[in-house]
């Protein structure tokens, strides 16, 4: 190609070359954007076509295929790692095999029986070839059935007796009169019992059963109640009986090692200052993988700032575990555990559409994640310290693999891999710090976990009304999904809490207290699932 002088060009024709050369390079720096935010946008599509018609495991063999061996760059080092590592001692894995169907007996093994006999009627037991009468020889079982008995409602009318001393009365004129004590009610001048206020807790908070549709079903017991009266029950109980367990078990939360924390999206209606379609949130605590009793609280504010979880954790120096969110740095003394569950999430997302999948970078980073949960599996059942060790031994060495890989990934920018890899640079410190501790999970699932009770209900009732509402709801999710966790029958423990705590005093004595926490050995045995 022949080259052009410019000097011996007249000024105008090199102007005018010079113009056209940065038009050029404009018109090539449009084209690459363009093509940029067409990917992105192509990579949105897809993410919403998943999300609506895709599977929604992050198992490698649903992603990758049950044949991939994507991890080969990288399993000769952990295998040779491995080589030289003893076998852990009193290490059981569980199997893979299908569980076997349960028999009718074993389903309802603990159920009362009634049994129904089938007789003759008298005029039938007589012998079609003699005539004679027929004797019982024996029976025989043919098959059993399950009933289902409907609730029944009923007044409950305390009726107090007076006693007069008939001696005072005679020698004095005057007499002595001593009354009967009474249980103190769960709510003064209603007819809320301990019973029903804990059955529409039930009903709302652990089937997601929304209180106009308990109000339907209420009356077609022949009881008017409105849904505005059975959500006074609830913020009246919650206020006066839940909220001081609540204290009480907050107190006990902040003291344990370990501490999981996530939040999501609540609406109210009525809330002073804000728009009734804006955005509140409900957020959750609960405690981790330390061997102590679990713990859940949830606790309702009006936004996500970091400082309503600062002010929630106050007092609190040990681990926490929580997702990427920077909200979280304004906790003060403690140590910042990442979730490697939505780093995994994210490389998921990053999957090529339409192309290779194996072999992609995505796909790569991807499967350095299900390494590192996969050998958490095998130390599930070894002591915080002895899990430790192993992951010093097993562990580290693929995270070290993990991040000098990270150097060499040259993503596009604004794409979905980006992200991911910009979410592991940011949250390397926090990603690595379950090496430290064996009581450190290698994801936040715990906290997830703890919150989907509540976003499920959330689809029955949508929404708040009020912001006392939205409070109770919080400290009575908190209460039952504490005793879920604790293995508890949550309609009976609730009964238990309504029928005992009126009559204490635990105001002036909060140790009462401590025999109701859903952890307590002092809790009958109706309490117990």
């Amino acid at each position: 190609m022949k080259t052009i002088d410019l000097e011996s060009l007249s000024p105008e024709i090199t102007e005018y070359i010079l113009k056209l050369e940065t038009q050029l390079q404009e018109q090539t720096k449009t084209v690459e954007d363009q093509r940029i935010r067409i990917d992105q946008l192509m990579n949105m599509l897809s993410n919403f076509q998943k999300t609506l018609y895709g599977q929604s495991s992050e198992k490698s063999k649903y992603v990758l295929g049950e044949d991939s061996q994507q991890l080969s760059l990288f399993n000769e080092a952990e295998a040779e790692s491995n080589r030289h590592t003893p076998e852990p001692d009193n290490v059981s894995v569980s199997g893979h095999t299908r569980k076997a169907k349960r028999t009718k007996e074993e389903i309802a093994a603990n159920l009362p029986v009634v049994e129904i006999l089938c007789e003759l009627e008298e005029e039938k037991r007589v012998c079609e070839e003699c005539s004679g009468n027929m004797r019982v020889l024996g029976k025989e079982t043919v098959r059993e059935e399950l009933e289902i008995i409907p609730a029944q409602v009923r007044r409950l009318r305390y009726v107090r007796q007076s006693y007069v001393c008939e001696s005072c009365e005679k020698e004095t004129g005057e007499a002595t009169i001593v009354k009967a004590p009474t249980p103190a009610p769960v709510i003064k001048r209603s007819l809320a019992s301990a019973s029903t206020v804990a059955h529409v807790m039930y009903q709302k908070y652990v089937n997601g059963m929304p209180l106009y549709r308990q109000e339907k079903d209420w009356a077609n017991q022949g009881i008017i109640l409105s849904r505005a009266t059975l959500a006074n029950w609830v913020i009246r109980a919650a206020t006066d009986w839940l909220v001081p367990l609540w204290e009480t078990m907050k107190s006990y939360l902040l003291n344990q090692g370990v501490i999981h924390a996530d939040e999501t999206v609540i609406q109210v209606l009525k809330e002073e200052g804000k728009k009734p379609s804006s955005d509140s949130r409900m957020w959750v605590y609960c405690s981790g993988n330390t061997g102590d009793a679990t713990v859940v609280l949830f606790e309702y504010q009006p936004t996500r700032s970091g400082e309503h979880a600062r002010r929630f954790l106050e007092g609190f120096h040990g681990f926490l575990q929580t997702d990427g969110y920077s909200g979280y740095d304004k906790v003060p003394e403690v140590t910042r555990c990442g979730c490697w569950s939505h780093l995994r999430r994210k490389y998921q997302e990053a999957m090529p559409k339409g192309g290779t999948v194996e072999g992609s970078a995505a796909a790569v980073g991807f499967e350095y994640c299900n390494r590192l949960f996969a050998i958490e599996r095998d130390l599930a059942q070894l002591s915080p310290e002895k899990r430790k060790q192993q992951r010093q031994e097993r562990s580290k060495p693929v995270l070290e693999a993990y991040w000098s890989w990270l150097e060499t990934v040259n993503p596009l920018k604004g794409s979905k891999l980006a992200e991911a890899i910009t979410y592991s640079i940011n949250q390397k410190t926090s990603l690595n710090t379950f090496l430290e501790d064996g009581r450190i999970e290698l994801s936040n699932n715990r906290a997830e976990n703890a919150i989907r009770p509540f976003v499920i209900g959330r689809k029955g009732w949508l929404f708040a009304d009020t912001k006392k509402g939205a409070q109770a709801s919080a400290v009575v999710y908190s209460i039952v999904e504490t005793a879920k966790a604790n293995q508890l029958n949550v309609y009976m423990y609730l009964v238990h809490i309504f029928s005992k705590m009126p009559g204490l005093d635990f105001k002036s004595n909060p140790s009462l207290l401590e025999d109701l926490m859903p952890w307590s050995q002092n809790l009958p045995n109706y309490c117990r699932n």
